[in-house]
């Protein structure tokens, strides 16, 4: 018995010595602030040079619907509070530095509306079909030189981008 005692109080204090070490070597940024939005499908937004120069800049957590006119006649109905529905396209350009190289990078998104589409550099990078839930991409693979372009084409609540 003392025996197990002894190696589970080891064990934790091997748990807890170790943990800081791990978090060390992972830290999330935050992506809220300065993404570039239009309301409506736009044919090639996902492409890296795309033009969205008039496209209105705003932070995250944002619901396009909730900017539109209540109507009982939209599609959303009763269950969507008789809001609109519709394609928005969130855009975020993002430096990515030198330190970072070598490390992967992970877009991580705290809830997303239905049916949403991720690219970067003009890349697809995955699709959810389901809403409001938390996900994530590792998007080492699909960054290109000192720029780093992130494309969403749904409805963002929170996003960060975790360095590891």
């Amino acid at each position: 018995m003392k025996f197990t005692a002894a190696i589970n109080t080891t064990l934790l204090v091997i748990c807890l010595l170790a943990s800081p070490v791990v978090l060390a070597y992972k830290r999330g940024i935050s992506l809220d602030f300065n993404w570039k939005f239009h309301l409506g499908d736009v044919s090639g937004a996902q492409a890296r040079g795309f033009n969205d120069q008039d496209w209105r800049i705003l932070d995250l957590p944002h619901d396009f619907s909730i900017e539109g006119e209540y109507d009982k006649n939209n599609p959303a109905g009763w269950s969507g509070g008789y809001l609109p529905t519709g394609i928005g396209w969130y855009r975020k350009h993002l430096s990515v530095p030198q330190k970072w190289q070598g490390k992967r990078l992970i877009l991580r998104f705290d809830g997303v509306y239905l049916n949403s589409d991720v690219w970067v550099n003009g890349q697809h990078v995955g699709h959810r079909p389901n809403g409001y839930v938390s996900f994530s991409y590792d998007i080492t693979p699909y960054l290109q030189g000192p720029y780093g372009g992130a494309t969403l084409k749904a409805l963002i609540l929170l996003c960060e981008l975790i360095i590891a």
